[in-house]
């Protein structure tokens, strides 16, 4: 039982570093200079950041939601 809670932990963890950094990656070719007055500034870049984890944690939870509920379709019959 304890080593399920690990391995899901560990897939939790991958997961979302996976998504963030395809969320990173896909946000390059997003042109926030059209909307910010200072685009290479800190703020431009802790915006860009705190962007990047809010998309990435929206699509992690629902891949793992969806991977945690086709698990226990089996459980249906």
């Amino acid at each position: 039982m304890v080593e399920t809670f690990g391995q899901q932990a560990l897939i939790h963890i991958l997961v979302n570093l996976m998504f963030l950094a395809i969320t990173w990656w896909a946000l390059q070719t997003f042109k926030f200079d059209l909307f910010l007055k200072e685009p290479k500034g800190p703020k431009a870049m802790a915006l860009t950041i705190l962007v990047t984890i809010a998309i990435a944690h929206l699509v992690s939870s629902f891949f793992l939601d969806y991977l945690n509920w086709s698990t226990m379709l089996r459980y249906l019959f």
